[in-house]
């Protein structure tokens, strides 16, 4: 059997959904300040677009990205 891809089917492209969540995750964006900066970028997202892809693929990035992060301490 062929392994599941999680984008198919999706109406954007697997980089910009990527690049919505990085950008949502590591800084203090909200939803609608990425819709704008996509509308900059000449791409029509609307902010609850943005919001179901975190919330459909946040988890799996965790669970792909978890082996590479490194251990830190508590001190």
């Amino acid at each position: 059997m062929a392994k599941h891809h999680p984008f198919k089917w999706r109406h954007f492209q697997l980089d910009i959904i990527l690049l919505c969540m990085r950008w949502y995750l590591r800084y203090a964006l909200s939803y609608r300040d990425l819709e704008e900066m996509m509308v900059e970028r000449g791409l029509s997202v609307d902010h609850t677009t943005i919001y179901r892809w975190v919330q459909r693929y946040a988890p799996e990035l965790k669970k792909c990205c978890r082996p590479y992060l490194k251990t830190t301490t508590n001190s």
